[in-house]
């Protein structure tokens, strides 16, 4: 799924194009709508309702870590911390598989299905009574959401007026942003309730989804041409993400050279190899090696996995700190994250409009700082006592600003050097690099902090935010070189 606060405007200039599904791969024939759609505004609500669920689920997770680990009897941060990876691991595997699957059996029925596995996981996961119970039901949650965004989008584009096109996806993506801004203060108020609502809210929404998609959003096949994709790959990349993320979450109980962490991290290492083997000669590749030729799609996958590593360490060590030290409930953590993502939309047009004038790399280094800079305030303003106003929100601030200002920015240029047949596939390759960047992220976050999680004194949390800040540094050197030198037509 696309990140709640990231752009989609490769995938939008690749719908134009016709003939090539959002988050897919090329393909033989035309698209077809099997009939045309009398409700428009319908259709663009039920998807953007869609995308909506996917990314709040995101947002509210992360604010109600602390409850949900009191609620299923885990105090361990390490063990936790699989409540938020396992669901960013698989969407990661899975989302350019799952909108190539929608090519060969289409789109709409895809889409159903992803929110129908999405909606019933939700149901299993509230009603969870221990961790991985939790966790796999996250697994089932995030295939259903893997096949949201390629789908979604793809409908949108053939059931939106030709007139309203752009407007339609920009409030598309716009909804997704929305869930990034009120995600937190949702979440907060209705975990003082309990934990299992952040789940149970799913349910209703997703139902009265399903049934309006099934009577109002048209179906959209293709000709002859698409193929089953490389699904062995995906499943080898998910365990190659996961050995890597297991190995840095535990290396501080099992030791950094201990045998089960050298294992680990060896299985992360052997599957990545395998799954890029797979890619050079599968038919139908998770990921198209000959796309990372382009210079400007590999900066920017670098530069958004680096970003949302860093954003991830500092999203939840917030969160952590919070709770943890200043004793915040659930609902005032929300409500003191909420000023960042609701500042993201203003300065992603500014982006926007400042892009006709500076080169993009310059704009999303610029951002890139910015977010350094406020990470190094956090650090460096942060007390035992809590100073909300005086030492988090302007720092806070910072980051999202440099957010809004930077990923906006590398998502929509990664794909400026591709072919149009190549932007859909070459934008999931950065939507896939955001996932990879949130999981490692996470990661060092539980490996800095140690088994003292919350509770880890503040030169522990410095520590997490310093390497957040060194992390960011090295997204803002890759972004220098989104900078297209030319587009290839």
């Amino acid at each position: 799924m696309t990140h709640p606060l990231s752009g989609c405007a490769a995938t939008v200039g690749d719908a134009r194009a016709g003939g090539f599904d959002p988050l897919g791969t090329q393909t033989a024939g035309a698209v077809h709508r099997s009939k045309p759609t009398s409700h428009p505004t319908i259709v663009l609500a039920v998807l953007c309702v869609a995308q909506f669920i996917g990314a709040l689920d995101v947002f509210i997770v992360n604010v109600a870590l602390p409850k949900i680990g009191a609620g299923v009897g885990e105090s361990s941060l390490s063990n936790l911390s699989w409540v938020l990876n396992a669901y960013a691991i698989v969407i990661a595997a899975l989302m350019i598989p799952a909108g190539r699957l929608a090519d060969l059996f289409g789109r709409k029925r895809v889409f159903l299905l992803g929110l129908g596995v999405f909606t019933a996981a939700s149901i299993g996961a509230a009603c969870s009574t221990t961790l991985w119970a939790l966790v796999g039901f996250r697994v089932l949650q995030a295939a259903g959401a893997a096949a949201l965004t390629p789908t979604s989008l793809g409908l949108l584009m053939v059931a939106a007026p030709a007139d309203k096109r752009d407007l339609h996806v920009k409030i598309w993506t716009a909804s997704a942003a929305l869930a990034a801004a009120t995600g937190p203060v949702v979440g907060g108020l209705l975990v003082q309730a309990s934990w299992r609502w952040i789940f149970l809210l799913n349910i209703p929404v997703g139902v009265i989804a399903i049934l309006t998609a099934i009577r109002f959003v048209p179906d959209v096949t293709r000709e002859a041409g698409a193929r089953l994709p490389d699904l062995v790959g995906g499943l080898l990349l998910m365990v190659a993400i996961g050995a890597l993320a297991l190995g840095l979450v535990k290396a501080p109980a099992w030791g950094w050279t201990g045998t089960a962490t050298v294992t680990s991290l060896g299985i992360a290492a052997a599957a990545l190899l395998a799954f890029l083997w797979r890619s050079a000669h599968h038919h139908d590749p998770v990921l198209d090696l000959n796309l990372l030729r382009s210079r400007v799609l590999s900066s920017a996958s670098v530069s958004a996995l680096l970003y949302f590593a860093s954003f991830g360490i500092l999203l939840l060590s917030s969160v952590l700190w919070m709770q943890g030290h200043w004793h915040y409930s659930a609902v005032r953590t929300g409500l003191a994250i909420a000023p960042g993502p609701c500042s993201v939309p203003l300065f992603a047009v500014l982006s926007e409009v400042a892009a006709k004038r500076v080169p993009v790399g310059v704009i999303a280094a610029i951002g890139c700082t910015l977010s350094a800079v406020g990470a190094v305030l956090l650090l460096s303003s942060i007390a035992d006592a809590p100073h909300y106003a005086a030492d988090f929100l302007p720092g806070w601030l910072l980051v999202c600003i440099g957010f809004a200002l930077a990923m906006p920015t590398v998502t929509s240029s990664g794909t400026a050097e591709l072919r149009p047949e190549q932007s859909a596939t070459g934008s999931a390759v950065v939507n896939v690099s955001v996932q990879i960047g949130l999981v490692i992220g996470i990661s060092i976050l539980v490996a800095v902090l140690g088994t003292a999680s919350a509770g880890a004194g503040l030169h522990v949390f410095k520590a997490a935010w310093w390497a957040a800040t060194g992390i960011v540094l090295g997204a803002a050197l890759a972004a220098l070189r989104v900078t297209p030198r030319r587009t290839v037509l």
